[in-house]
């Protein structure tokens, strides 16, 4: 499976800084899930902001197409914006994050997922949908289902690039869900941020190797 025409880069080798930069986003990533399980709040404040322009970084120096790049830095913005427990704040992540599942989407255009799989993300949004509404607060109710539309597509689509983009779609699908339930007051998971952040970061780095992998030509 390859990209579409216009969205990957000329084949080249990796950058020198390239694995220096992968090693400071697992390093990055560690900090932060440790932060979210043992303290202090402070160093999760300081390690979130850095994860995604590390990954983005480590993208660039492997030929990523733009709109990899863009989508890693849109949930940066996504990412800094939920510090903020504010509404406001949290309206403005989501808006982030769902203007690079668009930025995904375009990746993903010529993908082929299987429809077996469509159907299967519908149910799942449906019902995810369903049973999530009544807890919202009515300001967030049409966002969240919109977003989730788009969240559900973005995964759905991502299946067509291989198995490593799919599974990071559907853990980017697993992860807001996760946050929905937060939101909808549900009962949560020992450390429910942790396991945000957990299936959000291997979500991120699964959708860029996919990507990265599709960009690379195969050698005859």
């Amino acid at each position: 499976m390859s990209l579409p025409d216009g969205c990957a880069r000329a084949a080249r080798p990796p950058l020198p800084a390239s694995r220096p930069l992968l090693v400071a986003f697992g390093l990055a990533a560690l900090t932060d899930l440790g932060a979210l399980l043992a303290g202090p709040h402070s160093l999760h404040v300081m390690a979130k902001p850095l994860l995604m322009p590390l990954l983005a970084a480590y993208a660039y120096t492997r030929g990523a197409p733009g709109p990899l790049i863009a989508a890693l830095l849109l949930g940066w913005g996504g990412d800094t914006l939920l510090l903020s427990g504010a509404d406001p704040a949290f309206l403005a992540g989501m808006a982030c994050f769902a203007a690079g599942h668009v930025c995904y989407l375009a990746l993903f255009r010529r993908a082929r997922p299987r429809p077996l799989f469509g159907a299967g993300y519908v149910v799942v949004l449906v019902a995810a949908v369903a049973a999530l509404w009544p807890g919202l607060p009515a300001g967030l109710r049409v966002p969240v289902a919109g977003y989730s539309l788009l969240l559900a597509a973005m995964a759905y689509r991502a299946g067509g690039l291989g198995p490593r983009a799919g599974i990071g779609g559907a853990l980017f699908l697993v992860s807001d869900t996760l946050i929905a339930t937060g939101v909808a007051g549900w009962p949560q998971l020992p450390h429910p941020d942790f396991w945000v952040m957990a299936t959000y970061l291997l979500a991120q780095y699964l959708l860029t190797d996919g990507v990265l992998r599709a960009s690379t030509p195969v050698a005859s």
